[in-house]
């Protein structure tokens, strides 16, 4: 694997209104996750990068984190250096965030 940690935000939008993690500031976390891990200079060790529907649309903003498979759910920018601190660089999940799957 080329990546310790990689974390997948969703940022599809939807049509007609319904809601979506993209209309609820997927581009903003993935912007925010990409700068927290160059800020710390590891992006050879992990990557950040939107992805499409991850089927978790009302708890959205979502996104998971692998090599777990962690669903985070009801992210918002604010939380980002929480779970880059916590959970890429610690290994503990932020679990006011994570969803039951």
């Amino acid at each position: 694997m080329k990546y310790k940690k990689h974390v997948f935000i969703c940022t599809n939008q939807k049509e007609g209104g319904k809601r979506c993690c993209g209309e609820e500031k997927g581009m903003v976390l993935v912007n925010a996750f990409k700068e927290a891990i160059k800020t710390r200079g590891l992006q050879m060790e992990m990557r950040a990068q939107k992805t499409g529907c991850l089927d978790a649309c009302n708890f959205g903003p979502a996104l998971v984190v692998y090599p777990e498979g962690t669903y985070y759910g009801h992210v918002q920018p604010e939380d980002v250096q929480e779970i880059v601190e916590q959970h890429l660089l610690q290994n503990q999940p932020v679990t006011r965030l994570v969803l039951p799957y």
